[in-house]
């Protein structure tokens, strides 16, 4: 939920800050997407230290380092520091999202994991219901210590993320066999049954480290990543200007309306990843959601009710983000150990790029128009090519066939 609120909180510091700072449209979105490129760049890196050096230290420095980065945005004074900064964050923050999910499989067997990636990823949505209020209270503050309301965001919303991480490095279990609150049944039964897993992925596909880079199904996958994280993203970072540009609230009416989009994709996730653990059934379950987040970026530009584009918003909120638990399940059906580190790391890399050009595009769309609505509608054609692929991947043998969530 920091990490999320660490990423997003820049979409309300906007409100304040593009005006403070005489940052256009494209410049913002420029900014909230270049966070990625330095999650891009050392994504592979840090997942693989994480698998050498454990999750509890790896994820504990993660979170430190970034949540004193966030905190420096409060320096930003042009659009260089403003660069920088994001760079550096995306640096810092870096396999936090891929080496939960490493951490996760090793705790969940496959069958049980698109909820438990649901409930991981529920954090994300909730993060914004809560922080989108908070927020807009924050921007009060504006000259309290001498401070910008925007500068005051930074400073309170990424102090938490230090000290979680030494909550992390003192408390995290590493591995089943080491939790102390289970007895020595439940240590076993669990071990055995993840072992089990991981040998007859192994069996059927004996895909290694090397073999990872060059599987057609993993890029298949990032290209569904990066469609989905496009519209997610393009979506989250502009959602409090696009409400304000279309509503003309407040800072804190928009960080308050902003919340009700997130409460329906909160619920959807949950649904949607019960609902695929109940069925065995990966591909719907994610390729109905992005389709259904391409009909709510398509009807969102041309209704007229504020109401009724916020309901189209919503929709297509619920769709991007409903289909990631079942999503990162799949990769564990063709992956194991480090593969599985590498591979999740890949497809996330991959993915984060849609997380720059999400942002950037619709910040290029607005300065170009004058609207949101050229923005909104580039994501259609995207997820709807993302269903399109995970229906294709119905029928590939390395996920549909052998290794099944058991």
């Amino acid at each position: 939920m920091i990490a999320s609120l660490d990423r997003v909180n820049i979409g309300f510091a906007a409100l304040q800050m593009n005006r403070d700072l005489g940052f256009s449209a494209s410049v913002f979105g420029l900014g909230a997407g270049i966070f990625f490129w330095g999650y891009v760049l050392f994504e592979i890196p840090s997942n693989l230290v994480l698998a050498h050096v454990g999750t509890r230290l790896w994820i504990a420095r993660i979170m430190i380092t970034w949540g004193l980065l966030s905190v420096a945005m409060i320096f930003v004074k042009d659009s260089a520091s403003f660069y920088v900064l994001r760079f550096l964050l995306g640096v810092a923050e870096a396999g936090f999202f891929p080496g939960i999910l490493y951490y996760l499989a090793h705790w969940f067997p496959g069958a049980e994991r698109a909820r438990a990636v649901s409930w991981f990823m529920i954090a994300s949505p909730i993060s914004i219901v809560i922080g989108g209020p908070v927020a807009g209270l924050l921007l009060q503050m504006n000259g309290v210590l001498s401070l910008k309301g925007w500068q005051w965001l930074f400073l309170v919303e990424g102090a938490p993320a230090v000290a979680l991480g030494f909550v992390v490095l003192f408390y995290l279990t590493e591995t089943p066999d080491k939790a102390n609150w289970l007895d020595a049944d439940e240590r076993a039964a669990l071990g055995a049954r993840i072992r089990a897993e991981e040998e007859n992925t192994v069996a059927h596909h004996r895909v290694d480290l090397w073999q990872t880079a060059l599987h057609p199904a993993v890029w298949q996958l990032a290209f569904i990543s990066f469609a989905g994280q496009t519209g997610m993203y393009g979506l989250a970072y502009w959602l409090p200007q696009i409400i304000k540009s279309f509503s003309g609230a407040g800072d804190l009416q928009v960080g308050i309306l902003s919340a009700g989009p997130y409460t329906a994709v909160a619920a959807g996730m949950v649904l949607v990843g019960w609902n695929s653990d109940r069925t065995g059934e990966r591909f719907l379950h994610v390729a109905i959601p992005c389709a259904v987040a391409a009909i709510g970026f398509l009807v969102s530009p041309y209704v007229a009710s504020p109401l009724l584009a916020l309901l189209a918003l919503t929709v297509a909120a619920t769709g991007v983000y409903s289909d990631r638990g079942p999503f990162w399940a799949l990769p564990g059906r063709l992956l194991t150990g480090r593969a599985y580190a590498a591979g999740v790391a890949l497809i996330n890399a991959v993915g984060a790029v849609g997380g720059f050009v999400g942002p950037y595009a619709m910040g290029l769309a607005r300065d170009a128009t004058g609207e949101f609505s050229a923005g909104l509608l580039l994501m259609a054609p995207l997820l709807l090519s993302g269903a399109i692929v995970t229906w294709k991947l119905r029928a590939s043998p390395a996920l549909s066939g052998g290794a099944q969530d058991v």
